[in-house]
């Protein structure tokens, strides 16, 4: 009996040893799972800031930072502005953005190894894939009047000019004239001396409009030796009212046009509206941007090897290849047709935040009185009429035009969305825009959190950019490409000339399948400026919100842009 109480005892004993056995590891296991938390938190930040430690290091070195990424593939380094060197080693203040971009490296980090969203690289295919290009159809004959010549001098950048040529064309069909080959006005801000035929083949766009209208090279030599200005047929962009109505121009041009034989719009870009315009007007206009423009061949050859270079030399040519690169796009499939036909995606985003966009805004963006001083003088030699303007009367504050959705997401702003929306960190970024106001810097938060970020400037050699280095309409050609032909591309600013001529042209020919992220700024402002203490689930399905709702499949609205919109009668048919 004894025996048995005894025996009792040590079962008892050993079994409470166990149980605090049990709970010590138990205990231990989960001071370990917390440490690891901590660590994991740890690391992510230090990551953020060992960044910042670098670049100053390499600027104290002496680094040129306007050269930007050489054409050696391990240069962490993107392009800045020419001559603000002082602007890259400011120590730009992430303010609310600190804690937010700590909680989107957590995230990424977490999510790693979970799905991406569904739709995060999908258009709604059924309703988008309704709408087929068909602006190539003409159902009129050419004009066989002829009041005049009409010579165009646009001004701008690339994407300005593209959308001023095609008015061009739309204006010489209306006012029954000869359209002159367009030339390009050279601009102090992009510095560029590049002619139409240094851009686009000039032979395919005069032939593929003969049809529509009448293009010559030059002026005939009876009306090359006059003296336009003297006899009032010198139009400047001044002389015209924005997005002025056809009525217009039949009003005031066109008895210029049949009195003199000629007239030269001179700095001509948005001035033509979007409507009223006759259907096959429009589709003039549609038929011009989405075919007659095809880039010269030495920028299709570069922009085909970006292309490979962005899928990792894997699978077949995109679906807008062909119409981006020509024939260059068959040579990239040969070469790759052993490969496997899954390519490799990769997303691009169009990161407008350059000075003449940032200054132009009259936003702060966290740089100080310094940063005010130097947008300032920005202004005073590039926008005179914008400094006079802020003399003169009272605009809205910096802060009231950020509430409004009017400034440009800053890097820290474009991170956090993709972020948000749910791409992982292992996604390639094509960045478009490289030269960053405020420098290498400010990009921080982005290759930190996205590590495989790549530009033309890192993917192209010094060699292969060589012809193109001092060109920026060029180099801005090879963008549109890389943006365009894009898996998914995220702009930052809807009202670009850039995102509003990918977009159109992803939607003209991607079939449905070309998603495209625009962003609704007044929506990201509220939840970036109102939230300070937000948490990052949150945070994710306001995002995934805002931008959700940009995505519904829109006809045309009245007075929109063709180039942005070509879902409408004019340039696209509907099959279902």
């Amino acid at each position: 009996m004894h025996k048995l109480k005894a025996d009792k005892r040590v079962k008892k004993k050993a079994g409470a040893v166990w149980y605090r056995r049990k709970r010590v590891k138990g205990l231990l296991f989960l001071i370990l799972l917390v440490g690891l938390f901590f660590l994991v938190n740890w690391v992510m930040l230090s990551r953020l800031q060992e960044q910042d430690v670098r670049l100053q290091e390499q600027d104290n070195k002496g680094v040129n930072s306007s050269t930007g990424f050489s054409g050696n593939m391990s240069s962490p380094r993107i392009a800045v502005q020419q001559g603000k060197r002082k602007s890259s080693r400011r120590k730009w203040p992430k303010g609310n953005y600190g804690r937010l971009l700590a909680l989107a490296a957590h995230a990424l980090a977490e999510g790693e190894n979970k799905p991406e969203p569904k739709d995060l690289w999908q258009e709604p295919v059924i309703a988008s894939s309704a709408w087929k290009p068909c602006a190539d159809q003409r159902n009129w004959e050419p004009s066989k009047r002829n009041d005049g010549y009409i010579m165009v001098t646009a001004n701008g950048g690339m994407n300005q000019q593209r959308v001023a040529v095609c008015n061009a064309v739309v204006l010489a069909r209306l006012l029954n004239s000869t359209l002159v080959v367009p030339k390009f006005l050279y601009s102090s801000v992009w510095k560029d001396v590049s002619q139409f035929s240094d851009i686009y083949q000039e032979e395919h766009f005069i032939n593929y409009m003969t049809p529509d209208i009448h293009i010559v090279k030059e002026l005939p030599d009876n009306l090359r030796s006059l003296d336009l200005e003297a006899i009032g047929s010198v139009v400047t962009d001044a002389d015209i009212i924005k997005e002025a109505k056809p009525s217009f121009y039949l009003k005031n041009i066109l008895p210029i046009l049949i009195k003199n034989k000629v007239v030269h719009l001179l700095g001509f870009g948005n001035r033509l509206a979007f409507d009223p315009l006759s259907f096959e007007l429009q589709r003039l206009r549609c038929r011009c941007n989405f075919h007659a423009l095809r880039f010269v061949p030495k920028i299709q050859e570069a922009g085909a090897l970006l292309l490979q270079r962005l899928r990792q030399q894997e699978g077949y040519p995109g679906p807008l290849d062909k119409h981006l690169v020509g024939p260059f796009a068959k040579s990239t499939m040969k070469e790759n047709r052993a490969r496997s036909a899954k390519s490799s995606r990769y997303l691009s985003l169009h990161l407008r935040f350059e000075i003449d966009m940032v200054a132009h805004s009259l936003c702060e963006f966290g740089g100080g009185e310094e940063e005010r001083k130097e947008l300032k003088a920005y202004r005073a030699v590039h926008f005179p009429a914008l400094s006079l303007l802020q003399k003169t009367t009272k605009l809205p504050s910096p802060a009231e035009l950020r509430l409004e959705g009017l400034c440009p997401l800053t890097p820290e702003e474009a991170v956090l969305m993709l972020a948000a929306l749910g791409f992982k960190r292992k996604t390639k970024v094509f960045v478009a825009g490289s030269q960053i106001y405020g420098g290498s810097s400010r990009l921080n938060a982005l290759t930190s959190l996205y590590p495989n970020l790549v530009t033309k400037e890192k993917l192209l050699s010094s060699t292969e950019l060589e012809p193109f280095m001092n060109f920026s309409s060029q180099l801005a050609a090879l963008d549109f490409i890389g943006c365009t032909a894009a898996d998914a591309f995220a702009m930052t600013d809807s009202g670009s000339q850039l995102s509003s001529l990918v977009s159109g042209y992803r939607i003209y020919y991607g079939g449905g399948r070309m998603p495209t992220i625009r962003p609704n700024k007044r929506r990201l402002s509220s939840i970036f400026t109102k939230n300070n203490t937000i948490e990052w689930r949150i945070f994710e399905i306001r995002v995934r919100k805002a931008v959700r709702q940009t995505k519904h499949v829109l006809k045309r609205p009245k007075g929109r842009s063709v180039y942005r919109y070509p879902r409408c009668n004019e340039c696209m048919c509907r099959t279902g």
